[in-house]
Formats: C-alpha cells, structure tokens, sequence
C-alpha cells in the first residue's frame, strides 16, 4: 500500500459482528445436566451429549454429536424460526451471541443450567474476476476480511485491478455495490472492510488484459476472414 510508511498502527474495529437475517440457517443445538428433558429441544438434531462423573457435560470437542441430516433452523422472510416448544421467535438482527442469551433465558424456565450453541451454517463468500482461484467459499467463523477473502482465492492475478474491487452486498432487500481500493490504507477503516454472510467480491481486469483480449478477438476475426477469402479463392478456379 502506497501510504502505509505514514501510520505507525490503528484502532481494530472489535465490535463488528455479523447480524443474523432472513434466509440464514442456524445450527441450535441445547445441553443441560439433563439429557432427557433436553431432547425436545433438539428435535431433528440427534443430540447425544457425554456427561462426566458429576452428572455436568463433559466440556471439549466430543461434547455434542449432530445428525449430518439435518438441515437447520431457516429464517423466514418475516425473520422468525420455529424453535421446539417456544414457537415462533424473532431472530433478524440478532448476534449468534445474543441469539444465545435470549435462548438461554427463556429455557431457564424448562432446564437445569441451560446451555446454548449456535452456528450460521450458510455463512460463505464468493470471490470472482481476477484471482487464482475464484469461487465460493464456506466460512467457519463469523470474522472475515475482504483481505481474508482475497487471500483464500489465491490473491489477485497480474492482471486484477487493485484499486477498484467491487463488493455485492445484499441487506434490507437492497443488493449494494460498493467499491474497496487495496491500494489505500483507509481500507481498513471502511464500514465494508469485514465482509458478511453472502458477499461476492468481484476483481475486475486491468487494461492490460482487457488489451490482450481485444487483439485475441481481432486476430480470430481476421483468421475466419482470410479462410473465408481462401476458400472463395479456391472455388473459383476450381469452376
């Protein structure tokens, strides 16, 4: 970056965090001391949850297996899932994390120490144009950068314009575009430098490829007119 010798360091942006919104699926899953009256809450889900001596959940990676099957709890159009036993709840413009409060909440009234995990399951970008390798890409976290995205897809060819990326957002029922230049460090201060769920990055070429493709298309051209005249040619000496 061209400016980047004049900042010595800057404010991280820590409070960015994705909104969950309609068309997200959410993966729920709920544990407490105990497994049975846990069940209804995990319906579809397949829970199984390990339990130590003490009777408490056993805190690791082999906590919580999942059913693969199952698909997640879709948010309608209106904003809502239909969650067991609660019914229908609001959840556009939640955080996971507050997502997990409000549940956790509301389930003190049913079980023991409730425990709540949720995960966007649909939480993935796409990145096109000019990088090594363009594609759709799934995200296991909720914190991606547009470099994070550029850095998956390979980075940018010789022939990506680096001062002129354009980012697709939809939100509110609106598709946004908006325009990122990675040759400036005020980047990292744009509100679109953290990229949510269903964004298409889009690199587009420079002039110099742009000029490789015009004299490729002209030089078939001039290729399909010369056997055209040949061919001529050789149709009338033959008569």
């Amino acid at each position: 970056m061209q400016d980047t010798s004049k900042i010595s360091s800057q404010i991280i942006n820590e409070a960015y965090e994705v909104k969950i919104q309609p068309d997200d699926i959410l993966e729920i899953i709920v544990s407490s001391i105990n497994p049975e009256a846990t069940a209804p809450f995990n319906l579809g889900s397949a829970i199984t949850t390990n339990y130590g001596s003490a009777g408490t959940p056993v805190i690791g990676s082999n906590n919580v297996t999942t059913n693969n099957n199952f698909a997640g709890y879709l948010v309608d159009k209106q904003g809502r899932i239909d969650f067991p036993v609660l019914g229908k709840m609001k959840v556009n413009g939640y955080t996971t994390f507050q997502l997990k409060d409000t549940l956790e909440h509301k389930l003190d009234t049913f079980l023991s120490n409730p425990i709540v995990n949720i995960r966007l399951l649909n939480y993935k970008i796409t990145v096109l144009g000019e990088v090594t390798h363009p594609a759709t890409y799934t995200i296991p976290s909720e914190r991606l950068t547009v470099i994070d995205a550029i850095g998956m897809a390979g980075d940018l060819t010789i022939y990506g314009k680096r001062e002129n990326i354009l980012l697709v957002r939809e939100e509110n029922g609106q598709r946004k575009f908006i325009r990122l230049n990675l040759n400036s460090s005020d980047i990292f201060k744009s509100p679109y430098f953290y990229l949510k769920q269903n964004d298409v990055v889009y690199v587009e070429p420079n002039k110099t490829k742009i000029s490789s493709l015009g004299i490729s298309s002209v030089q078939r051209v001039s290729l399909v007119i010369a056997a055209i005249s040949l061919l001529t040619l050789i149709y009338s000496r033959v008569r």
